[in-house]
């Protein structure tokens, strides 16, 4: 499988000695969503997940969910947060993550096509299986857009070799049980699940669900290549940072990991 636009990115910083931060903001939370996003970014992000809201979300908790309900409640659709990613302008992959049915209600072509034109380069799916990821990927693949998947700690060693084989862009490691949300520690699973996926793959892995402060981000990305960082994120935004506070949240956790980079070299 060709290596997409957002692996190389992420490859090269990598490879460069760069811990990978990737927040994630959920879309249409408030009129200063776009802002927040483009806050982040110039504050030290390698890519950003954004947050497609849906009416059941399975993987996400309180925080996210609240959040969720705000967008919706305040009018956000998946059209109006595409249209919205097609004005930005920033140098950083952009990664939508939202549910299955929200791709297979207008069909999986036209949903390639819709988030491609807004310039989205990956997507995540968490609820598609990779058993079920073929309709989806041949739609996918033609558009542009890399689909990220993600290994839980409990996942057994022949379905996690398929996942880092089918996963584009990085490999989501899950880095503990339950759904997203901030935790006062990250526990032995998360040390497990980036070892794991280490020892299977070259792709750049990356640690979500958990993690929540710098010293957390700096802890998972020890045993990964960086980490995703939602809850944390979204709640500063709902208790009205606003983007000069979401950036400097980021701009912690970037100085986090640099540090955690640096400590390594040496």
């Amino acid at each position: 499988m060709a290596i997409g636009p957002i692996e190389a990115a992420l490859r090269a910083k990598r490879d460069a000695g760069r811990k990978l931060l990737v927040p994630y903001v959920t879309g249409g939370l408030g009129r200063d969503w776009l802002d927040v996003v483009a806050a982040v970014a110039e504050a030290g992000a390698d890519a950003i997940e954004v947050g497609v809201p849906f009416s059941d979300p399975v993987m996400d908790g309180p925080t996210v969910q609240e959040a969720s309900t705000r967008a919706l409640a305040g009018g956000a659709t998946p059209e109006s947060i595409l249209a919205g990613l097609a004005e930005l302008d920033i140098d950083v992959p952009l990664v939508v993550m939202t549910y299955v049915n929200v791709v297979l209600r207008p069909g999986v072509a036209r949903s390639a096509a819709a988030l491609a034109g807004a310039g989205v380069s990956g997507v995540i799916l968490p609820d598609l299986p990779v058993d079920e990821l073929d309709d989806w990927s041949r739609a996918a693949v033609p558009a542009g857009l890399e689909t990220i998947l993600l290994a839980a700690p409990t996942t057994p060693g022949e379905r996690l070799k398929v996942i880092c084989e089918r996963s584009q862009g990085w490999v989501y490691g899950v880095a503990m049980m339950g759904v997203t949300g901030e935790r006062a520690s990250l526990g032995d699973r998360a040390a497990e699940v980036g070892a794991r996926l280490k020892a299977c793959t070259d792709k750049p892995v990356l640690l979500g669900v958990g993690v929540s402060s710098p010293a957390q981000a700096a802890e998972a990305a020890a045993v990964a290549d960086g980490v995703i960082v939602g809850s944390a994120l979204v709640r500063r935004i709902l208790e009205g940072a606003g983007p000069p506070g979401a950036a400097a949240f980021v701009a912690e956790l970037r100085t986090g990991l640099d540090d955690a980079g640096e400590r390594v070299r040496r």
